[in-house]
């Protein structure tokens, strides 16, 4: 069951029965409709129809499953993206106190980058809009679930053991060394005449010397999302869920608070509120027990991964299907990121100006 076009009732009704999200209820059929914007899989909506009702039975729940395009496909192969998304779901997520949507059930196949997770439907949840940005309050909430992701394996060394979490070695960061500024290259052929030129400058500076940075040895490390954005984050009435958990790997944490607030929000609404947030983060990791990791540490951390957002930007439009939408995201991002790097003066910490 590899695409929701191959689900039957009698197969997500087993699945379902077995994760107790059905209770005694038979599953009689469902409708499916299509959710999300997410480019290295395929998500739709499962209505459920069932022969019952009663406590603990949902109406509803979400399956991701691989994606149509086939450079998205061979993106994901390359990246290890399914199975690095199904093992955290399998191994993980149930023991962070961040929100994060139940998995009913998952299955993948590494060779070949298939699979399948049936999810917690969080609607009526509203997904965040990478364009839009978001306000001061939804960024302080979300980097409260960020601390939450982060704070119970902070410099957690058992974590080296999960080889599709730790998968940062020498061979694969000469591969990207060589890559990225092919990458850029082309970024630059296809986005340049839309970009300010100090955008594009910001990566001409940058990649030439992106071994170097891809070599930092990075403080305490943790549960790393790596694509910690305003698109993959629901809110609700009180509550951010995290979803999209398919980059997360072995990583500093303050990667992700400077990957979100450098590219989800507007950037005049983050220069005005972000020393607030960030003190506001720091608190929330030494409320959940982190201890040895100052405050101007976590600066000299955020200034120092400015880059993340912009690498993104760079890398990721040109290895997945090409959508308008994307098209105005990755542009989007590259702007803000860009403006961020050099807000933080990023570049004096490597050594580019």
């Amino acid at each position: 069951m590899w695409r929701p076009e191959d689900v039957d009732a009698p197969w997500l009704g087993e699945v379902l029965g077995r994760a107790g999200a059905i209770g005694k209820a038979k599953l009689v059929g469902f409708d499916v409709e299509p959710v999300g914007t997410g480019q290295m899989g395929d998500s739709v909506r499962f209505r459920l129809h069932l022969d019952a009702e009663g406590p603990g039975v949902v109406p509803s729940v979400v399956g991701k499953f691989t994606a149509a395009d086939e450079a998205s496909r061979s993106t994901g192969v390359a990246m290890r993206t399914a199975e690095v998304e199904v093992r955290f779901y399998q191994e993980l997520a149930s023991g962070l106190p961040a929100r994060i949507p139940a998995c009913h059930h998952g299955q993948v196949d590494p060779p070949t980058g298939r699979f399948v997770l049936i999810l917690e439907d969080l609607a009526p949840a509203r997904p965040g809009d990478q364009m839009a940005g978001c306000t001061t309050d939804e960024a302080a909430r979300a980097l409260g679930e960020l601390a939450a992701v982060h704070a119970p394996h902070w410099g957690d060394r058992l974590l080296e053991r999960l080889s599709w979490l730790h998968r940062r070695d020498e061979p694969s960061t000469a591969t990207l060394e060589q890559l990225l500024p092919e990458l850029f290259d082309g970024f630059v052929q296809r986005y340049g005449p839309a970009l300010d030129e100090y955008v594009i400058e910001v990566g001409e500076r940058f990649f030439p010397r992106v071994g170097s940075y891809l070599r930092i040895q990075p403080g305490p490390r943790t549960v790393q999302h790596a694509d910690y954005r305003v698109d993959n984050l629901l809110f609700g009435a009180d509550t951010v869920a995290i979803v999209d958990w398919q980059t997360v790997i072995l990583g500093p944490g303050a990667l992700d608070v400077s990957y979100f607030l450098g590219g989800s929000m507007e950037v005049e609404t983050r220069r005005m509120c972000e020393d607030e947030l960030l003190h506001y983060y720091h608190q929330r990791l030494v409320g959940e027990g982190v201890s040895g990791y100052s405050y101007n540490a976590l600066l000299d951390d955020y200034r120092r991964y400015g880059y993340a957002g912009y690498l993104m930007a760079v890398a990721a439009s040109m290895m997945v299907a090409r959508t308008s939408r994307g098209d105005e995201m990755f542009l989007t991002m590259a702007r803000r990121h860009a403006d961020h790097i050099l807000d933080l003066e990023s570049e004096s910490l490597l050594g580019l100006s």
